[in-house]
């Protein structure tokens, strides 16, 4: 099969793997769609590694492994697959746990299905496991007149995060976004008091408008789907001294955020580790959400030659041109793929 092998740069090569085989608890997909994500450019250049990192798939079963038991072969599913582990998503097959595969609404395209797995999980993890807010499905939820600032709310994890809040009652959300402003502005309910703070006016401004729009209330929440630019520094001028913030970059040095502040490190491979059984729900919630209508994915931009358009892509977020969009590739355009029989 043909894969793609993204080293620092970014510079990518399409190489000849053999096809994976499933281990126990896993299915390897033949890979419709495939989506990306920053750090697919950001792990090769930080840490100089050399992989295939792709982990947004979308595609049909093509085996399974033992223990097995939601998935059969050509199942639509789409699946987040473990960082930095073989058979990623930049590739014909690619390799995804049971618990972080899903199955796809017959109504939702593979383009869009792409956008979900990696981006999605973090904004849940992120609001209902490290800032403690209550999920959608929970009755009598304490959520309401809550308060909650999503920095970079027009990006894939912001904008996930700005629906699940919607889904769980969680106002006011105070979004902090730029050119994609008028894309935030479609996620808001602006009759429960939801609004956007518009980053380029400058750090000043954002700090002010935040205060403006909560009158008064204390700001106790806040995901930074950001976590540089001085989104951290700008958000804990507001927020309250015991209050809770998540930031979505790991290893990396948070100055300027007081010790009294619950911080913590929203790190989407915990999915593969200790919030797998969260991981399992949450999916099926969204693919729920994905029949239902209530739930959408991102934007998506397909980014033409399949395989072949990942380094244009990768250099593309690199310099910042993405904005609420999210760039996928359809395999069968890579040169030499037959692609799947759908």
């Amino acid at each position: 099969m043909k894969e793609a092998v993204v080293s620092k740069g970014p510079s990518v090569k399409l190489v000849d793997s053999p096809i994976p085989k499933p281990g126990p608890g896993q299915v390897v997909i033949q890979v419709v769609v495939s989506g990306s994500n920053p750090k697919d450019w950001k792990i090769p250049e930080w840490m100089g590694q050399t992989a295939n990192t792709g982990d947004d798939i979308a595609g049909i079963v093509h085996s399974i492994g033992e223990n097995v038991w939601e998935f059969k072969k050509d199942d639509r599913v789409a699946s987040f697959h473990e960082m930095m582990t073989p058979g990623g998503s930049f590739a014909e097959y690619a390799v995804g746990w049971q618990h972080t595969t899903f199955h796809i609404p017959q109504k939702i395209s593979f383009e869009e299905a792409a956008t979900l797995p990696l981006a999605a999980m973090t904004a849940a993890i992120g609001l209902h496991v490290r800032l403690g807010l209550d999920a959608p499905w929970v009755p009598h939820s304490k959520n309401p007149e809550t308060p909650l600032v999503v920095y970079g709310g027009a990006s894939a994890v912001g904008a996930y995060a700005i629906k699940l809040a919607q889904r769980a009652n969680i106002h006011p959300i105070i979004a902090v976004a730029g050119r994609g402003i008028p894309f935030v502005e479609k996620l808001l309910d602006l009759s429960k008091g939801d609004t956007i703070v518009d980053y380029r006016k400058g750090d000043d401004a954002v700090v002010s408008g935040i205060k403006d729009v909560l009158k008064g209330k204390k700001l106790q929440y806040a995901f930074d789907a950001v976590s540089e630019h001085n989104s951290y520094t700008n958000i804990v001028q507001v927020l309250e001294k015991d209050g809770h913030i998540t930031l979505v970059l790991p290893g990396k040095k948070y100055e300027g955020i007081p010790e009294t502040v619950d911080k913590t490190i929203t790190s989407v491979g915990e999915a593969h580790k200790n919030d797998k059984d969260f991981a399992y729900v949450f999916f099926r919630y969204i693919a729920k959400g994905l029949d239902e209508g209530w739930f959408q994915g991102h934007p998506a931009k397909v980014v033409k030659g399949g395989l072949e358009g990942v380094e244009k892509a990768l250099t593309d977020l690199k310099e910042g041109n993405a904005s609420a969009v999210k760039y996928v590739f359809r395999i069968e355009e890579t040169k030499g793929v037959k692609g799947a029989q759908l």
